[in-house]
């Protein structure tokens, strides 16, 4: 597991947290052009990727051909997580994800870690479990940390934030042998905060439709913190954002150093 050890080094902030056991991340997902195309702010994926990482972000998430696209060969260090899991918005089922980048590809991109995505009560569901099952052995046998995307998504879901679905897709990536996990937010902090407890295994929010206000977005990363959250994976409420560096950094201020919403906001002005 030493090789877990040294690449989770390079998608987290070593330096975060009150003491070791709870070091944090602040991950810019950039996989969306698959399942919604080359939406704004996923053009020039070097300028993006150079913004988010001015801004403090410790990874990015990336499919294996926008890999050489996104790399930018000078700047500050930028973990780099490929996603192996994909599915387009016109699919009839758009939340069937399917294997469509092997562990040993990553490996040969310079991945640092590899990502899968699950819908949980999809119909596809056991296909995603069974490929999660299978990518998470073979991460063990390579040393390469990864995190589970897992969502309560499905035509039976009528509450995608209900806090025991989100318990149980929490859980889910932990039993499959996730070491990071990704889901989205409850909306309070005594129910995110048994999120985290029944995962065992450091959980980060997604950032979910963009929101009404930068302020509302800030409150949510500093409530998940404060719940034991061990940082974000935000895509769409980062990089469309009109100041990417600025959001960025104002997120990292929260996730990283413990700041106040108000000390994160400031760096908005």
């Amino acid at each position: 597991m030493f090789g877990k050890n040294i690449r989770m080094e390079r998608i987290i902030d070593r330096n975060s947290g009150k003491n070791k056991d709870q070091q944090r991340a602040v991950i810019v997902p950039m996989d969306h052009g698959i399942s919604v195309g080359p939406i704004p702010g996923l053009v020039d994926m070097k300028s993006t990727m150079e913004k988010v990482s001015e801004g403090g972000a410790t990874a990015v998430a990336l499919h294996k051909g926008m890999v050489p696209f996104g790399h930018r060969g000078s700047g500050k260090d930028l973990g780099l997580i490929v996603h192996l899991s994909a599915g387009t918005g016109i699919n009839p089922d758009p939340n069937a994800k399917v294997i469509v980048t092997e562990v040993e590809e990553a490996i040969k991109l310079g991945a640092d870690a590899v990502s899968i995505h699950i819908n949980l009560g999809a119909e596809t569901e056991s296909r995603m479990i069974e490929d999660a099952g299978r990518i998470s052995a073979k991460c063990r046998d390579w040393g390469m940390p990864l995190l589970v995307m897992i969502y309560p998504r499905g035509k039976e879901i009528d509450n995608s934030f209900d806090p025991d679905l989100l318990k149980q897709c929490a859980r889910v990536a932990t039993e499959l042998g996730a070491d990071l996990v990704k889901t989205s937010y409850t909306g309070d902090i005594e129910t995110f905060r048994e999120v985290v407890k029944g995962a065992q295994i450091p959980v980060v929010i997604a950032g979910g439709p963009q929101m009404s206000s930068d302020r509302e977005l800030l409150q949510m990363v500093h409530d998940s913190i404060q719940a034991g959250g061990s940082g974000v994976s935000i895509g769409r409420n980062v990089f469309q954002h009109k100041n990417v560096t600025g959001i960025t950094k104002a997120i990292s201020k929260i996730v990283l150093h413990d700041a106040s919403v108000e000390e994160a906001m400031k760096l908005l002005e």
